[in-house]
This record gives C-alpha cells, structure tokens and sequence, in this order.
C-alpha cells in the first residue's frame, strides 16, 4: 500500500515538474564566473549574459568566485542545484588545463557538467621586447638557440594558458627558457615595455594594444591563421606548422539540469552570439564567436583536456 501511494503521488507530481520546466525561468539567473571582476571571462559572460536575460525575461546576475585557477567558481556550479538557475563560465584553464596540473580535482570538467556554448575564442599573441634583436619567430627560435636556458618568459601564472603556449613553443622547438609567472597580464607587459622581460605569450586583447602602438613588437598570433584584427601579425603556425595556442570562453550548467532547461539555454546563447552589440564588442578585442553548442562543444572540451594535459605533463607542471 505504501509504495502504491508513494508511486501515486510521484505520478501527481510528474506534471507539476514538466509544468515547471516549461515556464522557466521564473527567477533571477546566477552566473558564477570563477575569475575576477575586469578580465576577459568577466567581460564575456557579463555581455553574453545580458543579452540573454533580454530573452529570458529574467534577470542573469553575475556571482564572481575567484581562485584555483576557476576551480573555486567551477566547483560551486558543478554543485549547485540543477534546475538552471545557477549557470556558469568555463576557460580552457579551469574545464581543460586544470585536471593535468591539479593533483585532486573537485570536479570532472567533463562529466560533472552540462556544455552549453561555447561563446568565443581569442588567440594569444607572442611579443617581445622591442629590445630583443629579433623580428619573427624563427629569429627568436634560432636566437633562444643560441643562448639554451638564457632568456626568460612570462605568464600571468602556472598552468594558465599563456604558460603552456610558452611550453608549447619551446616544446616543438626544442629550445629552453625560464618560466617566470606574474599575478596579472598588466604586469606582464610593464616589464616587457621597460625591457625587463624579453617575451611572453598573452592574450590577444591585452598585448595587442601595445603592440599596434610599437610599443612592443608581436611576432606571431596563436590562432592556425591570422586574426582579421591584425591581418599583418603572422600566425606563429606559418614558422611552427600544427602550434596552437587559445584561450577560450563556454557556458555551462550542472549535468543533471533537464533537457528542455538545457535546450532552452542553448537556444538563447546561440541567439546571443548572432547579437549585432555582442559581435560588436568581441571585435573590440579580437575574440572570435563561438559556434559550438551542447554535446559537440563537450567534444571540444574533451579533445581540449587531452591535448593541454599532454602539454602539461611534458613538461612537469604542477599546481601549488
């Protein structure tokens, strides 16, 4: 008789859920970025966001956690109940790089969640000292040959993306060079502009400014062709064939969030995208839109976390 009714009643409430699912949201949206407020995931989502929520009907509130390198954000998303209220950004560091360079991972990048965009991507650009004698990358090539172990690079910290393209770079070269980690892009490029540090690796929206200006010289973008935002810069991949090095930017939800909460969300990050202000502003910073939606974006991911992690691995990083 008990399970009889306890069968009745979960019938009962079949309905009010489907009903539920159907007039969602009814609530504010929470998207928790899990970096800080100013940088480029915080623009991303915060622009993708409002024009979402012009279509929702509702509110997407930005919730940024910082630390772990995302995992702290991540985590909490990954947690969260999954009804579609609580949403979150995703960067190839904390849903690709972080599972090689994180002894325990709290999460799974790829099966504690549920890919819904993947809003754009933006090459990072390899610059240099206007006081480093070189002007393409086989010159710097052939000059950190030269000089085995002598030249420094930077990133804006271990295991971020502008450090494994660093890795990468002298990977497929076979050159050596002393990994110097900075607490921001902005640090990074006062000590290139001073001639402090010979050359790093950035994103495309931080060094690219200063080198359109000649403050610095850019010798190569990681994209596998040149960014129409600056169609003389040559890809690094024209000296390197096969290097590619960006930095990326996807929504996600936990992985049990409904189907029709799911598709819905899809629906309108894909509409987002095609939004004359939000393909405005990513111009303004070189970041392409992105054109992967829900199981074909988590094969991005998945193909991401190997192809990073054997970077990583290589090369003996290891998060503190």
């Amino acid at each position: 008789m008990l399970r009889r009714a306890l069968l009745t009643l979960a019938c009962g409430l079949m309905p009010f859920a489907a009903t539920a699912q159907e007039n969602w949201p009814q609530r504010p949206i929470r998207m928790i970025i899990p970096f800080a407020a100013g940088g480029v995931t915080d623009m991303v989502g915060r622009v993708v966001g409002a024009e979402m929520s012009k279509r929702l009907g509702q509110p997407v509130v930005v919730d940024n956690r910082v630390g772990a390198g995302g995992n702290i954000g991540a985590d909490a998303c990954a947690k969260a109940a999954p009804d579609g209220y609580t949403i979150c950004m995703g960067t190839i560091s904390s849903h690709a790089i972080n599972a090689a360079i994180y002894p325990r991972m709290p999460f799974d990048n790829v099966r504690d969640f549920a890919p819904i965009a993947l809003l754009g991507t933006q090459p990072n650009i390899l610059v240099v000292s206007n006081a480093l004698p070189v002007r393409t990358v086989q010159e710097l090539v052939d000059y950190m040959k030269a000089r085995p172990g002598q030249m420094n690079y930077g990133s804006s910290g271990v295991g971020t993306s502008i450090h494994l393209a660093g890795e990468l770079l002298l990977q497929m070269t076979g050159t050596q060079a002393v990994h110097v980690p900075y607490r921001s892009s902005g640090q990074i490029m006062t000590d290139i502009l001073a001639g402090q540090l010979p050359m790093s690796f950035d994103n495309f929206s931080s060094a690219w400014p200063h080198a359109r200006e000649g403050r610095m010289r850019a010798l190569g973008v990681g994209s596998r062709e040149r960014s129409p935002s600056a169609p003389d810069v040559p890809a690094v991949a024209e000296t390197l064939p096969g290097f590619e090095s960006l930095s990326w930017h996807g929504v996600f939800a936990p992985a049990a969030v409904p189907a029709p909460v799911r598709e819905r969300l899809v629906r309108e990050a894909r509409a987002a995208l095609a939004s004359p202000d939000v393909l405005a502003r990513f111009n303004d910073v070189g970041i392409t839109p992105g054109t992967l939606f829900g199981e074909e974006f988590r094969g991005f991911v998945a193909s991401e976390t190997q192809r990073w992690g054997e970077v990583a691995r290589r090369a003996n990083i290891r998060a503190e």
